[in-house]
């Protein structure tokens, strides 16, 4: 009976440590998202043309498709999304229906929160400062970041996805410069705080933006080890929202280009919104 009565306890404890582990992810999590949406400008600019005037034609076509004249710039979006994650591998997916909410603040940072909808449940959170995630929303089976591996991957991440969601942030300024590297493909680089990440842009002939590639620290290999190597997506189902025209599908992966391609994340967007702002 003692014996009963001890593993019962220690049972109990266990969990209470874990609810407020996770209790206390959930508060660094609202921290972060305070934090990123506090960037977001009280009193925007407006878009004028002449800002993009002086960039690379395929750039200029890209903003001309992306944000309409006199659009307040807003660089903090939050983004609602479901669509399908996978915690597999191109061989072995274990591709599940997700639901998730982001604030994308680059070049500052990101804070992507996730919860699968089918099979075992799975939560957690992804930012520049870290990535968590649970089954059966309380045991942890991820617990990385705090290093310089992360933080650069992170950083790639939420550059890329400025291209999608929030193109008021890559437009030229300190930190950011634009160049051609063909007929219909601009490269943007940003540079933030001792990391910079270039983006390769491919726009239609309308300006709209259908495929992003770039070099990611990752190490999404079968070596486990960090290095670079290409990731990619494709957008489609282009919204107006608030003066710009927004990708509600995004599609990405690890390998894109290479027989290796594995598109891991597939977003169907339901909101984007701008906090902070007024709309």
């Amino acid at each position: 009976m003692r014996i009963v009565q001890g593993l019962a306890l220690a049972l109990v404890l266990a969990a209470a440590a874990l609810a407020a582990l996770r209790a206390a992810d959930w508060r660094a999590l609202r921290a972060e998202r305070a934090r990123l949406v506090a960037l977001q400008p009280a009193e925007p600019e407006v878009f004028r043309p002449e800002m993009v005037a002086n960039l690379p034609e395929p750039a200029r076509r890209y903003f001309g498709y992306t944000i309409a004249p006199g659009t307040p710039l807003l660089p903090v979006a939050e983004i609602r999304m479901g669509g399908c994650f996978s915690l597999g591998t191109r061989d072995d997916p274990r591709t599940q229906p997700m639901r998730a909410r982001q604030i994308l603040a680059a070049p500052e940072g990101f804070a992507w929160a996730m919860r699968t909808t089918g099979g075992l449940p799975i939560s957690g959170s992804d930012t520049g400062r870290w990535t968590r995630f649970r089954i059966l929303w309380l045991v942890p089976v991820a617990r990385l970041g705090g290093d310089p591996d992360h933080r650069r991957s992170a950083f790639g991440r939420y550059v890329a996805e400025a291209v999608f969601w929030t193109p008021a942030a890559l437009l030229p300024g300190p930190g950011v410069t634009w160049e051609a590297v063909g007929a219909d493909t601009a490269r943007v680089t940003v540079r933030h705080e001792g990391l910079d990440q270039a983006v390769d842009v491919r726009v239609d002939e309308v300006g709209r933006p259908v495929e992003v590639v770039f070099q990611r620290w990752s190490d999404a290999n079968p070596d486990k080890t960090y290095r670079l190597q290409p990731f990619g997506g494709r957008m489609s189902d282009f919204r107006e929202v608030g003066g710009y025209r927004l990708p509600f599908r995004v599609e990405a992966g690890n390998m894109y280009g290479t027989d290796a391609y594995f598109a891991f994340f597939i977003a169907e967007v339901a909101d984007i919104r701008f906090p902070g702002a007024r709309q």
